[in-house]
């Protein structure tokens, strides 16, 4: 006796930011859309993101803050639905929401906001949702996707893949999605965590520990690529804003160079200070520039003690030096544990820009964080699953 097949016109699996999109969209086209998650809760990443508020898009988002091996290939998406678009929806919910810094808007007060009006779109659209569904064997044949799940057999015209990549498996990140693109023979490009503190190893850590919980304003730059944002000290290294920033471009192997002190030439107001200050410490000038305990330590690291009066020219431009570029070798990050976002994924090549629909293969789409295309830290990530959502939600 065979199965009783439940008939939908699309399926989206993974019922994050993109795959709320996609399926909102494609209810409202009238199409039959089922959404499932394997998860108990909705939008985790949401819920946990921006501090509990939510930084859910960017007022300057383009092309420019995306990473991908095809660096044009978020243009299309980006376009047809962009920040101002999302802020609209937003708005039309009467969600409150602020400018933190740097164009990045945060909900007013708490993210759930985000996701009871997703939720409310996604009812009005008509679509079925489903949580704490497992999905088996898929196929694919003249009729369309076939899923085995745990609530018995589906099959539907169109398949979203929208499962996200492997950023924090505790809230259920997996490598679902990866394995329905190599299932379908679809290229993959090699994924790492990023938007993901730093770890170091000998002295440099005993810095971090001796420093932790310390935040400096500064610049951490890899190679040409630099930004100038927060940097926090902890137990296991670096975090911060251009710490996790400059994460996506770092590479095993590669240097990093971090000015403490961006606004200031620091040997030349040290080299001032011995001149109008000559009585002053060391330690007590460098404090003039940074937080007291930091100036101590790296004043101690390079066996600067006593007054101006008494060390060298030469010495301070060295402790100048150490401070504007201070030369650091990561031993690596935190990994997938507490990465923001998965660098690499679906490879753009395989896909559609205009619709991310495979192109080798009718009716299978991929969109958001599985596909190789990362923002940068500031709701970046956010605007590019609702724009590649949207994208979807009208061609699936």
């Amino acid at each position: 006796m065979s199965q009783s097949v439940t008939k939908y016109d699309v399926i989206v699996i993974g019922a994050g930011a993109a795959g709320l999109m996609c399926a909102i969209e494609a209810g409202k086209r009238g199409r039959r859309v089922w959404l499932v998650d394997h998860a108990a809760k909705i939008a985790e990443k949401i819920r946990i993101s921006g501090g509990g508020r939510c930084n859910f898009t960017n007022l300057n988002a383009s092309p420019a803050q995306f990473l991908s091996t095809n660096p044009h290939f978020c243009k299309s998406a980006l376009q047809q639905y962009d920040q101002h678009d999302f802020i609209a929806m937003v708005k039309r919910h009467n969600i409150a929401f602020h400018e933190k810094r740097l164009g990045q808007l945060f909900c007013d007060d708490r993210a759930q906001d985000i996701i009871d009006m997703l939720l409310r779109e996604i009812h009005q659209a008509g679509v079925q949702l489903d949580m704490e569904t497992e999905i088996g064997a898929i196929s694919h044949d003249a009729a369309g996707y076939h899923l085995q799940t745990s609530r018995g057999v589906a099959q539907a015209d169109s398949l979203v893949i929208a499962s996200g990549g492997l950023s924090i498996p505790k809230i259920g990140a997996t490598k679902f999605g990866y394995e329905i693109a190599r299932q379908f023979n679809l290229p993959l490009v090699d994924t790492r965590a990023a938007l993901v503190p730093l770890t170091f190893q000998s002295h440099i850590l005993d810095r971090c520990k001796a420093m932790a919980g310390l935040s400096v304003e500064a610049q951490v730059a890899c190679g040409k690529q630099y930004f100038d944002e927060g940097l926090l000290f902890t137990h296991r290294g670096l975090s911060g804003p251009s710490i996790l920033q400059i994460s996506s471009y770092w590479r095993e192997g590669l240097p990093l160079t971090v000015n403490l002190a961006p606004e200031t030439d620091v040997a030349t107001d040290l080299l001032k200070a011995k001149k109008t200050a000559s009585k002053q410490s060391v330690s007590g000038a460098l404090a003039d520039i940074l937080p007291k305990r930091l100036a101590q330590n790296i004043c101690q690291e390079l066996g600067l003690q006593g007054r101006l009066a008494e060390v060298s020219g030469k010495a301070l431009s060295a402790l100048g030096q150490a401070v504007n570029q201070w030369q650091l070798n990561p031993a690596g990050s935190e990994g997938y544990r507490t990465a923001e976002v998965t660098l690499g994924g679906v490879d753009t090549n395989g896909l559609s820009s205009k619709t991310m629909q495979a192109k080798n293969q009718p009716g299978l789409f991929f969109i958001g964080e599985v596909v190789d295309v990362t923002g940068h830290l500031g709701g970046y990530n956010f605007q590019w699953a609702w724009s590649s959502g949207y994208v979807a939600g009208q061609h699936a």
